[in-house]
């Protein structure tokens, strides 16, 4: 079947919440992908950082293979020898006293909704049904109901209310709005360390550590959602390590997995998780015996193979020379370690049409609210590689 066939069965049958390229993806390998028609790309945009490892790493595919022949699932009502251990690895690695595993990145952030809310009631005596939680304007955190609930963007909430009650908006990258915020039924400040799907918004030096201050003096739990930014791709393990802070609430998913199975958790720097009792919180897939083998193979390929410092050293070198990029269109380049946006001027007439004339070039992007291009390849990308890129990227951007 040719693409156009791919893409008829997709808009026959599929729901249209999503808005893809239309080039239909059927092999990867490292920082490579292939479509149906033949045709190689490199792949910028890692399914939103879930491969940092690279497609197909062969390490965690090989962990896969055998703990499937092994064991896959047995739900948290027995025990299983992959989920101590992955507990272990990931606590010791991150600095974290306590994990709760679930499967995807808005179940991670639901799941420290849930616990930080009974954290104020058990332990802060919040009154009851009272707890409010602080978020950030341009966040993005998930698409369930209460996520989208707090959300700014119109797309995300129009036509979705009632909404969940109990959060409060404040601008990103504003400590003292923050301080200012904060009441006595304020429980925690949930935030992005950089905002990824607003356009690689990075927020203003001191602003993590000032946080850390705020929420310290107030008896609040700072939960940090790191998702995207977690796990290398801003050239640290964390995106807090910048800023040298630790949050209370650490969220990691995406790249947990290396893009293998859908793994998320929720690390916790001081005992909130405690609150949290038998029958009150869980998931019938959250730390499978299957996830679990993935994950520790995931994180360990991360610190072996060094693709951490890579981010660090190739995205520096990747910034740089999209910076040196000449073009009426660039507004602005911005980004850490191997997460960048390449903002472009309302006059270049939106990101999209830039996107389609990147993959004629063989480069996979995406574009976010509408002005901006991402760029964050696999953590497993060389200059070599990022030196074709620019060409390619410069070409179009020049044209």
């Amino acid at each position: 079947m040719n693409t156009q066939g791919y893409l008829d069965l997709e808009t026959q049958y599929g729901a249209h919440n999503y808005k893809p390229l239309d080039v239909v993806l059927n092999k990867g390998e490292g920082v490579w992908v292939w479509d149906v028609d033949g045709k190689k790309y490199l792949d910028c945009l890692s399914a939103y950082s879930a491969v940092n490892q690279g497609h197909c790493h062969p390490k965690i595919m090989q962990a896969m293979l055998s703990q499937a022949r092994q064991l896959t699932l047995t739900s948290r009502a027995f025990r299983n020898d992959q989920l101590g251990p992955f507990y272990k690895e990931l606590c010791e690695l991150t600095r974290s006293h306590k994990v709760l595993p679930m499967n995807s990145g808005a179940e991670a952030v639901e799941t420290a909704i849930k616990t930080v809310r009974k954290w104020g009631y058990q332990v802060k005596g919040v009154a009851e049904n009272q707890a409010e939680i602080i978020v950030c304007a341009n966040n993005f955190h998930g698409r369930t109901i209460t996520i989208v609930g707090f959300s700014t963007d119109p797309t995300a909430r129009t036509g979705f209310g009632p909404f969940t009650p109990g959060f409060k908006v404040i601008p990103f990258g504003d400590a003292d709005a923050l301080e200012a915020a904060i009441g006595p039924n304020t429980v925690g400040f949930l935030v992005e360390p950089i905002q990824g799907e607003a356009g690689v918004i990075i927020p203003p030096d001191g602003y993590l550590k000032n946080v850390r201050r705020i929420c310290d003096q107030h008896n609040i739990v700072l939960i940090l959602d790191e998702i995207q930014t977690g796990l290398g791709r801003t050239g640290r393990l964390l995106a807090e390590e910048h800023e040298g802070i630790e949050a209370d609430l650490t969220l990691v998913g995406k790249a947990l997995s290396g893009g293998f199975y859908p793994v998320s958790a929720v690390l916790s720097n001081k005992q909130v998780m405690d609150v949290l009792q038998p029958g009150e919180h869980g998931s019938t897939f959250g730390g499978n015996p299957l996830a679990c083998a993935i994950a520790r193979t995931a994180i360990r390929v991360l610190i072996e193979e060094k693709m951490i410092e890579n981010a660090q050293d190739t995205g520096d070198y990747f910034l740089s020379g999209l910076r040196k990029i000449q073009s009426p269109h660039v507004k602005a380049v911005r980004g850490r370690g191997l997460m960048i946006a390449m903002e472009l001027f309302p006059a270049a007439g939106g990101a999209r049409p830039f996107c389609y004339r990147l993959a004629d070039k063989g480069i996979l992007c995406k574009e976010t609210h509408e002005h901006t291009i991402r760029f964050a390849p696999p953590l497993v990308i060389t200059k070599k590689e990022v030196d074709w890129a620019l060409e390619q990227i410069n070409a179009v951007m020049t044209a």
